[in-house]
């Protein structure tokens, strides 16, 4: 008898086609917003990190936990030479980062800044700060500084001129000439108002540390804590690997924070496929009141009529979820290779974004857990679709249900 309501109701679903189609669109869109709702987010999230990695710390940084925990040039790496170790497989490249406090003197200004001292061969390819430099060029050797376009306005000095970089640290009192040979001009208010970028050879000059404060790794996009975690086995006692997750923590406090507030939001779908297949059902019900008083007096009892409006409600909200499934994914995958996204929200948001270290590249994320979450919601909102409809079909009489119009 199971089977033969089962195939009723596959015969239902494609009499009353138009309903049926209705009812898969509704479904399929909700799964889909669902999908690219998490996403976008997820994706936004990873390409903010990686960007923030890219400007303003590192993908991976390799350091001592005393200089993760107090930024202090006194607390620099004691060695580098498990830096060949590293090289190949997921990591990129390698760059030596030496960074410290300093007073940026011209004639006209002083300001207090956080030098970087860098590799400059290397610092392009874990860094988007020198491909970001829009007048003169990047730092070539010593002698030689790059600030961010607002640094340099304040402290009102231009290409071709000279300031002085005065320090205090384990080489005791230093100071160093250098000629300004670049202006960041990133767009980033972040960027452009502390970037400043002399040679690792300068800055050890003038910090007295022979090695450097880290070691920043170039790694793929949305790989940096599964990098970070695979190179701590190669690393010497006392030294560990941080992603940019780690060191960007107090974000991702604000990031967790805000997924956290998103549920509701995502819940909004739920409750639109919920209604949509609730509303769908109860109409279907309703107008084959007649349909189903005749099933009633031909032998099915109301039990398997309710069984099968169950069953055409579940296999329509299942057929959706697929179709949504498979276009969800597919945009996804698509989005998650090009970048579309990107150009588009900051033309739109960019004046919103300036102060956040976003590049124009957003790429969306892909997990099955978005698949978990939209089918979780879709089957709830079929059962508490089905439910009402199978009540009132369990309390059908039939001579009542033949004479409705």
């Amino acid at each position: 008898m199971a089977w033969s309501v089962a195939k009723l109701a596959w015969r239902n679903l494609w009499r009353q086609r138009s309903r049926t189609v209705l009812l898969l669109v509704v479904v399929a869109y909700a799964t889909m917003a669902i999908i690219l709702f998490w996403s976008f987010y997820d994706g936004f999230v990873a390409s903010l990190l990686s960007s923030q990695g890219r400007f303003a710390s590192a993908p991976v940084l390799i350091t001592t936990p005393a200089y993760h925990s107090d930024p202090d040039p006194h607390n620099a790496l004691p060695e580098l030479s498990f830096r060949d170790r590293l090289s190949g497989g997921a990591v990129g490249a390698t760059a030596a980062r030496l960074t410290f406090p300093a007073l940026l003197q011209s004639p006209y200004a002083a300001l207090g800044a956080s030098v970087r001292g860098v590799e400059p061969g290397l610092e392009p390819l874990v860094s988007d700060v020198p491909a970001a430099v829009a007048e003169g060029r990047m730092v070539r050797g010593p002698g030689e500084i790059v600030l961010g376009r607002q640094l340099a306005e304040k402290l009102d000095v231009r290409v071709g001129e000279r300031l002085v970089v005065a320090a205090q640290a384990l080489a005791g009192a230093q100071a160093l000439g250098l000629r300004l040979v670049g202006i960041v001009d990133s767009g980033i208010a972040y960027v452009d108002r502390s970037a400043v970028l002399i040679d690792i050879r300068d800055a050890r000059r003038l910090t007295g540390v022979t090695t450097a404060t880290g070691l920043a790794l170039d790694v793929g996009h949305g790989r940096e804590r599964a990098v970070a975690s695979a190179v701590g086995g190669l690393l010497p006692a006392g030294i560990r690997a941080y992603s940019v997750q780690d060191t960007l923590s107090g974000l991702m406090s604000g990031i967790e924070a805000k997924r956290r507030s998103m549920i509701p939001l995502a819940l909004v779908f739920s409750v639109f496929a919920a209604l949509a297949v609730l509303s769908s059902v109860v109409v279907s019900v309703l107008e084959r009141t007649r349909e189903f008083g005749v099933a009633t007096s031909l032998g099915l009892s109301q039990g398997n009529l309710a069984w099968m409006v169950t069953l055409e409600a579940g296999t329509t909200a299942g057929l959706g979820l697929l179709a949504g499934a498979a276009a969800g994914y597919a945009i996804a995958g698509l989005l998650a290779r090009v970048n579309l996204l990107g150009p588009v929200l900051l033309h739109f948001y960019g004046s919103i974004l300036k102060d956040v270290a976003l590049s124009d590249r957003i790429y969306l994320a892909g997990s099955l857990a978005y698949l978990a979450w939209a089918a979780l919601t879709i089957v709830l909102a079929a059962v508490f679709a089905a439910v009402a409809p199978a009540r009132r079909l369990r309390r059908l009489r039939p001579a009542e249900a033949l004479r409705a119009p």
